[in-house]
This record gives C-alpha cells, structure tokens and sequence, in this order.
C-alpha cells in the first residue's frame, strides 16, 4: 500500500515539475471547468428540444460569420439585433379605442442592410373585439414607411370571453418587399428620391431599400436612427399583448457564428464539450480495467487461462470495427451507448497484451517470490504485489486512450454514425461538409470544432508524455523543454 502512495506522489511530482505535464493539467482542469458549467447550466433535453429543433433558431440569420469578422473586414457587417418588450413606451386611451405603442429603436452604422426583418408577438387577451396591430419604420430622414397591418383572429364558436389567440405559437410578421411594405416603400421613394422601384426591384432589394437611400439611380446606405413602431389598438383597456419581439437578422453573428439552420454555433461547440470528455473519459477507463485486469490474470496465472485470453485478444484486434459499427447502428439505430459500448470492446487487446508481458517478468521477482512462500493467495498478490508496478504505465495508457477515443467518435459521427439527439463536435463537422460548407468558404463551421478535437487530444498527450518519466526514469532531464 505504501508502494503504491509512494507511485501516486511521483506520478503528481513528475506531472507538476515538468512542462508537457503542466500544460496538459492546465489545458485538463480548464476544460474540465468549462464541461462542469456547460452541464449544470445547459438543459438536460438541448440536443432533442432545442439544438435539433429548427423553430427555436428561427430568428437566427443563417450560415453568417461571426461579429468579430468586422475588425477585419473593410466593409462594417450589420451585427444581429433582437429585442423583446412587455410593457408599452406609450399608452393612449381614446373615446373608443385603447392604443399601445411599442418602440424599438436601431442605431445603423453598417454598410450593408439586415438580412431580415421579424416581428413576433405571443398571447393576446380579450374581450369583444380582437386587437388591430401596425407597424411602420420611422427613419432619419424623417419618412414613415408602413410595413404591415392585422387583425388577430376573432372569437370561434364555443369560446366563452376573455380569448386568448397566439399564446404557445407566436403571431410572426417577416417583412418582404410584396405588399403593403413594398408599396409603401416604393411611394416614399418616389415621393422623396423621385424614384420609381419596380416591383421587382422591391422583392430583390427590399431590406437595402428599406435602409437606404437613392443617389444619382444607386442605393446606398443611410445611416442614422430608426425606430420601428409596433401599434397594438384593442377596445378596452384590459385587453393586452404579452409580448413583442423584433428582430433585425444580422450578416454577423455571435462569437462563432451559425450554419444553415441558424444555429448558434458557438452554443454547440460548449455542449459538445462535456460530450467529449465522457465519451473520452468513461471509454478509456472501462477499456483500461478490462485490459489491465485481463493482463494481469493472463500473465500471473498462465496455462489454459493465458491461452484463452491471450487468443481472445489476437482475435478481437484482428476483427475490422468499421463495418460492424456500421451494422450495430444499422439494428439499433444511431445511439451514443452503441458507439461506446463498441469503442469499449474493441480497445482492450493491445494493453492486454502488454500488461501480460510485464507481469510475465514482475512474476519471477523476489517480491512475488516471497508473497508466495508467505502464502499469500494469487488475487492478493496480483492486486498488492503486481499492479503496483504497472500501473504508472497502465495510468499512462489510459491517459492514451482518450484522445483516441476522442476522435473514434469524432469520426465515425463525421461519418453520419452519430447518435442525433446529442450534438457532438463531429456531428458538426459532419453536417458542415454535408451542406457544403468547405466549398462554399464557411470556415466557422469547420475550423473551430476540428480545432476543439486536437485541443482535447493534445490536453491528453501533454499530460501522457508528462507522465513518460514515471514509467521510464531514464527520460528524467532529457527533455529540453522542461523548466
């Protein structure tokens, strides 16, 4: 037992006082605290209700780079805004109306326009007669353009008063250049610009038009404040609108971007986080006990026992994983705990193997010896007397295997393997290159996760190779890089 403190406390020395262990215990407990928040503040549900769900991403501008592309861009990219309001700015009650009015102002400094223009409010209430909304943009050059007019639907037969319209599916308006918009559009142009739009210079241009202005036959853009304007008019006082969201879609967006869904990609990326590291983690430590025990009884054992153990290996490592993966998920579909159960059983052999080879000449030392001559049982002296000796290489192993385990999964998601219901940062390369994101220059989408995979296999690698002059003293010193 004593032995074994004593491999433990070397194991941390050699760890702490070299560079490769330093870094790689450093990168480990950085990641390890970024996996922790992830998994306490991420809901349990996020791959199947949100990440997999188009609609919660729906006011997400699609496959856009991320904000930081516009300390490197000439051209100022419009950054993604959404803003939600449950109270008024101003609220005025008439003889037989009550209107609400809700502002939200944008400052535009961009020189290209949004993307798109949403507007979703949820859950209206009441009485007699359904609410009337309107929405106009006020812009710097003092114009008032009307974007769209409604009525929410009214009473159905059988419902008793208050109604209630709109309240797990939101009312949505995305603006276009067809319609009231685009014809109010094209009268303040050909009012103030003396510029006449064709309709289908409206459908085409529509978001440019809307935050532009005409010069010499060209729209350029005019920067300045808007507001846009959402009136809520309603019969009585008590008739209300939960809330009013507007979004105006950007050509940036967040720290890492989105892909063809509108997902933000940077969310994906810190959920596949904690995903890696269990996978990686739980895989390599099942693969190690079952190798280091089935080496250990191999070796000490011997006869018919090392013979169907040691030909149980050579056969298992010689059995192609691929094309029975392939088959296991063909039958059981595309489940995580298929991938691990298979990268468990295929990634014992060759520590099996090893293990039996050390044991084999750790057998005939005087330690073992003695254990024996004192009477010692054979799972004592395997366990007190044997492992002691191997397990800084067996720790080791088990540090390697990670990292292979790691990217096994990375690539066989790559594949379309992956189970879907949980994001992984393979499944994102996977449907990056699906979709054409390599051909079409969207680098966010493929560089930052693949980036994330060699940063967690190379955590791995720095603390195994830390960890070398444990299992071979005569590397102590030889590392230049050591501090």
């Amino acid at each position: 037992m004593a032995g074994e403190r004593g491999n433990r406390r070397n194991l941390l020395k050699e760890l702490f006082s070299n560079g490769p262990g330093r870094i790689g215990l450093i990168l480990l407990a950085f990641l390890s605290i970024t996996a922790i928040i992830v998994a306490v503040t991420y809901p349990r549900d996020f791959g199947s209700a949100r990440w997999g769900n188009p609609a919660y991403w729906a006011d997400n501008p699609r496959s856009v780079p991320p904000s930081w592309m516009n300390a490197f861009t000439r051209t100022r990219l419009f950054r993604h805004r959404r803003f939600s309001e449950t109270t008024a700015t101003t609220e005025t009650a008439g003889a037989r109306a009550f209107v609400r009015t809700y502002d939200f102002p944008i400052e535009f400094t961009a020189d290209e326009p949004p993307n798109f223009i949403s507007i979703s409010m949820r859950e209206f209430v009441f009485g007699a007669r359904p609410p009337i909304i309107l929405g106009r943009l006020i812009r710097p050059d003092e114009t008032d353009i009307l974007l769209f007019r409604d009525v929410v639907s009214g009473p159905r037969p059988g419902d008793s008063a208050p109604y209630t319209r709109h309240g797990e599916e939101p009312l949505r308006f995305v603006l276009n250049g067809d319609g009231t918009a685009g014809e109010s559009l094209a009268a303040v142009y050909e009012t103030t610009y003396d510029t006449v739009l064709t309709s289908e210079r409206r459908r085409d241009m529509f978001e440019a038009l809307l935050f532009g202005r005409a010069e010499d036959g060209v729209v350029r853009a005019l920067h300045g404040s808007y507001i846009l304007r959402i009136e809520v008019t309603t019969v009585a006082e008590d008739d209300t609108v939960a809330e009013i969201t507007s979004v105006f879609g950007g050509s940036v967006f967040g720290a890492m971007g989105t892909d063809a869904l509108g997902r933000d990609l940077a969310i994906g990326l810190l959920f596949g986080l904690p995903v890696a590291l269990v996978i990686g983690l739980s895989t390599s430590t099942v693969s190690t006990f079952i190798g280091t025990s089935l080496g250990l009884v191999s070796g000490y054992v011997g006869g018919r026992t090392d013979t169907v153990i040691q030909r149980a290996a050579d056969i298992v490592a010689n059995i192609p994983v691929l094309p029975l993966l392939i088959f296991l998920v063909f039958i059981g579909g595309s489940q995580l705990w298929i991938i691990l159960l298979v990268l468990v059983a295929f990634s014992w052999p060759g520590l099996t193997i090893m293990v039996r080879t050390m044991v084999l000449q750790l057998k005939s030392g005087q330690e073992v010896e003695a254990a024996v001559s004192l009477g010692a049982s054979k799972a004592r002296i395997i366990v007190r007397h044997v492992f002691p000796h191997t397990a800084s290489y067996i720790f080791a192993q088990l540090v390697f295997f990670a990292p292979s385990a790691v990217l096994a999964e990375a690539g066989l998601s790559f594949l379309g393997l992956g189970d879907p219901s949980i994001p992984t940062w393979g499944q994102i390369l996977e449907h990056g290159f699906r979709t054409g994101a390599v051909f079409l220059g969207y680098w966010w989408w493929v560089i930052p996760p693949g980036l994330l995979i060699v940063l967690t296999a190379v955590t791995f690698m720095f603390i195994a190779l830390g960890m070398e002059p444990v299992i071979d003293p005569r590397l102590k010193g030889a590392r230049s890089w050591r501090s």
